[in-house]
């Protein structure tokens, strides 16, 4: 593991728990649908670095994983301005559904 690799890991790591913190209490983010979506992307965030501490994904492959979860966790923030603080239960199958591709690349990554 390189330098360069251990540093854009760590810098992705905190550009999303910074996003994460910085729109907390924005919304109705403790609306069920946004708290089962948020929950499964810090769950795959947990996990990233899980496999990423124990050298099952390379620093690359981490940074690339923890982009595309950043990218749903925009998609959701978007949806649910648009809609008062919530989003629909079509908005929330599609999450899952890019949720689901995710972990399962996590998973192939790493076994």
């Amino acid at each position: 593991m390189t330098f360069k690799q251990t540093l854009l890991v760590t810098i992705a790591g905190v550009a999303l728990s910074l996003s994460s913190a910085a729109s907390a209490g924005t919304w109705q983010d403790n609306h069920p649908r946004r708290v089962q979506v948020n929950g499964r992307l810090d769950n795959q965030y947990g996990r990233i670095n899980r496999d990423y501490r124990e050298g099952k994904i390379t620093g690359a492959q981490a940074a690339a994983l923890h982009s595309e979860d950043h990218s749903l966790r925009t998609e959701e923030r978007t949806d649910a301005r648009f809609d008062g603080g919530h989003i629909t239960g079509a908005e929330q199958r599609t999450l899952n559904r890019q949720e689901n591709s995710v972990s399962r690349q996590i998973y192939n990554r790493a076994h």
